[in-house]
């Protein structure tokens, strides 16, 4: 009997302690959590910790920080003074640009965030074939003489697609042309393939480096979900490739899309001017943090190298970079700014739409004032909790006047672009979701003219063809559990 009580006294005495520390946890955090963050952020952070304490604030300690090290910040704080520096009398390369002073105020901005400047004299050249565009990155390649630049968030060997490109990187180094690959470390990783990719690079004599390596065993570790996720090719500063596609087969080399026939629609963007100086920064800068050898010991004369570049063409444009590597959110502070600034028209393509309260208002906001907005989704995307988060602001955006268009399935729908009236173009590698804002290195390419907006109006063309129209009608007949488990994933969407 007393040893009955025994076992009960300390079961008692456990439970006390275990309540005690769940308590502890819930009150210390709600004083914590809250700090420099976004109030949904802060919210579902704090659900998870009051609903599952110990677990919540393991989960908060390890994905919570959004920035990188401090190492890295330092270094991306210092190339953007020096760009500044060098780059301090430029004002849209030579030519001040013919454009609304809203169109001049986003450049000010960029300006301010991510330090490159606008630049005229480009030629800009949308590719949406996906065996184009990796058809185009092989030809340049194999005209490189001095170098050939190369960053990806996923990298994946095939025969096909990407065979013929590791073929031309392989031939450039065998001329004597240096060249540097980057991939990002679980971006790639993960695709089937990987470690014989690496070999084959490594035999082939081509300089790699993983962006954002997980290795804890170097002293290299940080939230494990900040990925770089950019895509870049340049070749002798002379040419460059930049936009929404990986470098991989349009399967992403998945078995459950072959066998449903899913592969990804991108869209791509070939550039020539002094543009390609500003893609070829990034790159070094991205390269700097992944290795000893410094790319960027030549900014004193990014300023030269910009003002000499010959005119390819007619196209002005701005680069803008972001990441958790920069104090702001530099492509969310744009797409807002451009957003709210829009009179006419608003046709925004974004494969993963999960946006904070101020994009979302400001969509909203421009539909109810008359501007006519359209949004290109996928029906059904290839991560089913983002598509789940995403379904969520559906009634939000139809109820504003939003009209949203969902790409067919299979098909993901990769392409990330928006076009605001006649004057204003956006494309890249960022999407239109929290991630993209807080935890990717995303790069953005702005470009200004009625000629271009024009181009990416025929490529969304082909879009809205392949596309069905979703109706406030259609969509208010989904059932109860539909909802809920969209809330659900909304919820989880925010814990950033």
């Amino acid at each position: 009997m007393n040893e009955g009580n025994d076992a009960l006294t300390i079961g008692a005495a456990l439970w006390s302690v275990a309540v005690g520390i769940e308590l502890t946890i819930r009150i210390t955090m709600v004083g914590i959590v809250p700090g420099n963050r976004r109030p949904t952020t802060a919210m579902a952070w704090l659900l998870a910790i009051f609903f599952i304490p110990v677990v919540g604030l393991l989960l908060y300690l390890l994905f919570a920080n959004i920035k990188l090290s401090r190492r890295r910040i330092e270094r991306q704080k210092n190339v953007n003074e020096s760009i500044l520096e060098a780059t301090q009398h430029m004002i849209g390369g030579n030519r001040s640009p013919e454009a609304p002073d809203w169109v001049l105020s986003a450049v000010e901005l960029n300006r301010t965030l991510g330090a490159l400047p606008l630049q005229a004299g480009n030629a800009v050249e949308f590719i949406t074939g996906y065996r184009e565009s990796l058809d185009a990155m092989r030809l340049e390649i194999d005209k490189a003489r001095r170098y050939v630049h190369v960053q990806f968030y996923i990298i994946g060997e095939d025969d096909v697609y990407v065979g013929p490109i590791l073929e031309a990187l392989e031939h450039a180094v065998a001329r004597g042309v240096k060249v540097r690959v980057l991939f990002d470390h679980l971006g790639s990783l993960r695709v089937k393939g990987y470690f014989g990719l690496i070999r084959r690079m490594s035999a082939a004599g081509i300089n790699w480096r993983r962006m954002l390596p997980l290795a804890p065993f170097q002293r290299r570790w940080r939230r494990p979900d900040l990925r770089n996720h950019r895509k870049i090719v340049v070749v002798d500063g002379q040419v460059a490739f930049t936009g929404s596609q990986n470098l991989i087969e349009p399967g992403y080399k998945r078995a459950s899309a072959h066998k449903i026939g899913r592969e990804w629609v991108e869209l791509m963007a070939k550039v020539r001017g002094p543009l390609v100086t500003s893609l070829d920064v990034v790159f070094a800068t991205d390269w700097s943090q992944e290795s000893d050898e410094d790319l960027l010991h030549d900014l004193a004369a990014v300023e030269d190298a910009m003002r000499e570049a010959p005119d390819a063409g007619e196209d002005i444009g701005q680069l803008v970079p972001s990441g958790p590597g920069f104090e702001a959110e530099n492509n969310l502070r744009l797409f807002n700014t451009l957003i709210y600034s829009a009179t006419e028209r608003l046709s925004i393509t974004s494969p993963y739409f999960v946006p904070d309260d101020s994009l979302l208002y400001a969509i909203t906001t421009a539909a109810q004032r008359g501007v006519a907005v359209e949004l290109f989704v996928c029906e059904k995307g290839d991560q089913a909790l983002v598509q789940h988060a995403q379904q969520s602001y559906y009634e939000a955006l139809l109820r504003a006047g939003v009209r949203i268009y969902r790409y067919k399935a299979p098909t993901v729908l990769h392409s990330k672009c928006m076009a605001v009236d006649d004057e204003v173009v956006v494309m890249g590698s960022s999407n239109m979701d929290m991630r993209s804002f807080s935890l990717n290195l995303e790069i953005t390419l702005m470009l200004l003219g009625s000629d271009l907006v024009n181009e990416l109006m025929k490529v969304q063309d082909g879009y809205r063809a392949n596309s069905t129209e979703l109706t406030l009608e259609q969509w208010s007949k989904r059932t109860p559990v539909s909802r809920w488990i969209d809330n659900v994933a909304r919820l989880s969407a925010t814990l950033q």
